[in-house]
């Protein structure tokens, strides 16, 4: 038993591997994927894995530097498909109520904010084209929220004033005010009417919107 292990160990010792050999049979295997033009599944899902762990590893050295994707490859080009609007803190629309009839009118503002309001102003200035008087006012927002004015200035224009009241806040939303007027007999031009929002935003940014009025 000896003597077999001591022959077994010189012939390991002796033997020399053939290198031109084995490269011939490693050029054979890299050209055989050539030959061949059916896919090897076995060999595609052995490449993805390869190139996965690759990709894998330079994102771990990434982030080991403290870089990202964007930073490394670029910012991602704009998507044309969809358009996304900016948000508005705060627009505004007038028009005249459609139940207006000949003799009797109402104007209604439309505010719309996105942020919570602590001070608000809505002044609605309907011009004197014969025979207003006011007859009455409202808003969506509660009452008690509010001082409400009523004058007339020098061009003889009706001018209806809402005020937050102070330590109140008009929450985010759509909100409506309202001023109702008797005015001569006929169809009645709101073009000269105009309205004026003024806001102080929760973050302290004032803002200022006017406008006039649709028929």
């Amino acid at each position: 038993m000896d003597q077999l292990k001591q022959r077994l160990r010189e012939a390991a010792q002796a033997h020399q591997p053939d290198r031109a050999r084995i490269l011939a049979r490693v050029e054979r295997g890299m050209a055989a994927p050539a030959a061949d033009a059916r896919p090897h599944r076995p060999a595609t899902r052995t490449s993805w894995a390869r190139v996965a762990g690759a990709g894998a590893a330079v994102a771990a050295v990434l982030a080991a530097g403290g870089y990202t994707a964007t930073a490394v490859l670029g910012p991602d080009r704009p998507d044309h498909g969809v358009a996304v609007p900016s948000r508005v803190p705060l627009s505004a629309s007038g028009a005249v109520d459609p139940h207006s009839n000949r003799f009797w009118a109402q104007s209604n503002i439309t505010l719309t904010t996105a942020r919570p309001l602590t001070a608000l102003t809505v002044d609605l200035r309907i011009a004197q084209t014969g025979g207003v008087a006011g007859t009455g006012h409202w808003r969506t927002l509660p009452a008690e929220d509010f001082t409400v004015s009523v004058r007339e200035d020098g061009d003889g224009a009706l001018h209806y004033t809402w005020t937050l009241r102070p330590g109140r806040t008009a929450p985010a939303g759509r909100h409506v005010f309202a001023g109702q007027y008797n005015h001569a007999e006929g169809a009645r031009s709101a073009r000269a009417d105009r309205y004026t929002v003024t806001a102080t935003e929760d973050g302290g940014e004032r803002t200022s919107v006017r406008g006039g009025f649709s028929p």
